[in-house]
């Protein structure tokens, strides 16, 4: 039976996996997230995720029939990756930068086994209303900010700013489902398995 393991400590990662039905393992290895000189955005998501992956499969003492889940996500505007904010000047120049315009968010998933290692990225636009520093200050005060890429988490309280969104809400959460969901098909790893106990408990009833 192959055992799956997410290789990220991301509490949103780990809530949409089991919203999908697949039971996993959290299984967490650092990786130095630096920018290579000249990387591109699109090719610096897929590069962490599948070193993640890669890495965490590392680290199994015995990964026989296991497979490792990676992920990243990255926001962009003009081209820039707008990371975790430092501090919290950094967060409202981040947020005031986002207000009433279109940004890009790239979400990279990979899947590593003994066998191989394949990724999907994908991208999707969201546009921000114009924001007042009175709300970017509020924002940035609940605390939800401090740990978010770019500066917003979209599942929630942020989610007031988006006026628009083009591509896969649940990438821009951090994990993209349809993608996902087809990786692990690849890998034989079936969706909704948590489901079919209660499918099960449900027959014959009357």
């Amino acid at each position: 039976m192959t055992t799956l393991y997410l290789a990220s400590g991301s509490p949103r990662r780990s809530e949409l996996l089991a919203q999908i039905g697949v039971p996993f393992i959290t299984q967490i290895v650092p990786v130095d997230e630096s920018l290579l000189p000249d990387e591109s955005p699109c090719a610096y998501v897929e590069r962490l995720a599948r070193a993640k992956a890669q890495a965490g499969l590392a680290a199994l003492a015995d990964p026989g029939e296991a497979v490792v889940l990676g992920a990243d996500t990255a926001v962009v505007l003009d081209g820039q990756i707008l990371g975790k904010p430092q501090d919290r000047v950094e967060a409202l120049a981040t947020l005031s930068a986002l207000s009433g315009r279109e940004h890009l968010v790239l979400t990279a998933v990979a899947l590593a086994s003994t066998a191989k290692v394949a990724a999907r990225v994908v991208s999707s636009r969201v546009r921000f209303r114009p924001l007042s520093r009175e709300e970017i200050e509020a924002y940035w005060a609940t605390g939800e900010p401090r740990d978010k890429a770019g500066s917003y988490g979209i599942q929630g309280l942020a989610a007031v700013f988006v006026s628009q969104l083009q591509g896969s809400y649940s990438a821009v959460v951090g994990l993209p489902l349809c993608e996902t969901a087809e990786l692990l098909a690849e890998f034989s790893i079936p969706c909704w398995q948590t489901l079919s106990v209660h499918s099960q408990e449900g027959v014959g009833r009357g």
